[in-house]
């Protein structure tokens, strides 16, 4: 076999150092070799790594360059390869070798980097329990190839009690119970099919108890429970409070339904929080007006109307017969909008000043669950509006006064002014004997 051609001189020959040697003869045409070639950092890099393979700043560099060039082709032999990596230094030959990895080895790095991990479904099962993956960003760990399935929520089983017309089941309390706890679009979302249902059980109860209304207050219509109850959604436009539902659901009961300027009733049901009042709330400036006028000039309607016993004993706590604690609770009741000083056009001195102060007239009393929930329960609103009811009369004789009423209250005026003008002629004469 021929021996190959060494690429380095001779010991025995010329005392000229390797250096200028090969700088004396013409450079042959460097050819990168194979293992140069299939490397992949040099292929994938955009901007290279310093070496000194490629930068030509220094006669070191040049001496470098050389070397490679009269490397040949990459087949050298042994003693050459030899004579070659010792001239380096170890740091260099550490970096040399990191830098011309075959992607095979890489590729067998990474292998190793990244263990197999085998799960089977006890595992996934113990993983998921618990967690809400219904909601966006939630992770499941699972295996490639393996899903997990959501089951969509289901309405809550009605149990040992069954819903009717006439009652509110325990499981309407549940459901709001659960939204305040989880106030937001998605958990409704998913729990569509309990307020389907607890809302049906809501409607269902206002028409039982709208009857029971129509017979306490004949003004009243007959309206279906669309005209009558508020929307679950919150107006969130100038609230700083961000959650987007109600934990309640109300209806409210007038000549207009729920809406209108007319006095109205109201109820509202809410696990430790149901409510039932009436009258009116911040009323136009016209009604108020009117109100304040009546209030100013025939106190004793509205007095009268609070002194009843059975509005004393549920709504004013059960105090006695007197006219001045009987109104001091109702003030008491409507001062968060109150004005602090006398409104325009009375003086500050007027014995009814804390009535007129109010922009607010309404009555209320708070309901405990026992009271709401179970067959008992309608009867005892309905009990509760029927105490109300000549307050609401009351209220809507002055701010939405019918035609009957009005005329009628002429004539008291007249037959006043009359009585008036008797007084006075029956005054003349007695000067004139």
């Amino acid at each position: 076999m021929p021996q190959r051609r060494s690429h380095f001189p001779n010991s025995s020959s010329s005392s000229t150092p390797l250096k200028q040697t090969l700088s004396a003869r013409p450079t042959p045409p460097s050819r990168q070799s194979k293992r140069l070639k299939s490397s992949p950092t040099t292929s994938l890099k955009i901007t290279p790594k310093k070496s000194q393979y490629f930068e030509h700043g220094s006669s070191s560099d040049s001496e470098s360059e050389s070397e490679l060039a009269n490397e040949g082709s990459g087949y050298e032999d042994e003693d050459a390869s030899a004579s070659l990596i010792s001239s380096h230094p170890e740091s260099e030959l550490d970096d040399e070798e990191d830098e011309y990895v075959s992607e095979e080895d890489a590729s067998k790095k990474r292998k190793r980097g990244r263990p197999k991990t085998k799960t089977n479904g006890k595992a996934i099962s113990i993983e998921i329990k618990g967690q809400e993956l219904w909601r966006p960003g939630v992770k499941a760990a699972t295996a490639p190839g393996e899903a997990v399935y959501i089951k969509l929520p289901k309405a809550r089983e009605a149990g040992k009690t069954p819903y009717t017309d006439g009652t509110i089941h325990p499981n309407t309390f549940l459901f709001l119970k659960d939204l305040r706890a989880n106030n937001d679009r998605e958990w409704l979302k998913m729990h569509d099919p309990d307020y389907r249902q607890s809302k049906k059980d809501w409607d269902t109860f206002v028409e039982s108890l709208t009857e029971k209304i129509i017979e306490k207050d004949d003004t009243i219509p007959e309206l279906p429970p669309k005209d009558l109850t508020f929307r679950i959604y919150r107006d969130i436009r100038f609230s700083p409070d961000p959650t987007p539902y109600k934990t309640h659901f109300s209806a409210a009961w007038s000549r207009t339904g729920r809406k209108g300027p007319y006095a109205a009733y109201y109820v509202q049901v809410q696990p430790n929080g149901s409510f039932v009042g009436a009258g009116v709330w911040h009323p136009e400036p016209a009604p108020m007006a009117l109100l304040r006028k009546e209030i100013d000039k025939k106190s004793h309607k509205i007095k009268e109307v609070l002194m009843a016993p059975d509005m004393r004993k549920e709504f004013f706590g059960g105090i006695g017969p007197d006219e001045k604690k009987a109104v001091k609770a109702f003030v008491g009741m409507n001062t968060e909008n109150a004005l602090k000083t006398k409104p325009k056009g009375y003086e500050a001195d007027n014995p009814n000043i804390d009535l007129l102060r109010l922009r607010n007239y309404t009555i209320g009393h708070k309901l405990k669950d026992d009271e709401v929930l179970g067959p008992g329960g309608l009867g005892r609103i309905a009990q509760l509006i029927g105490i109300l009811t000549p307050f609401v009369t009351y209220l809507n004789s002055v701010i939405m006064p019918d035609e009957d009423a009005s005329s009628d209250e002429e004539e008291e005026q007249e037959d006043e002014a009359e009585g008036e003008e008797e007084g006075e002629e029956e005054d003349d004469d007695n000067d004139e004997a």
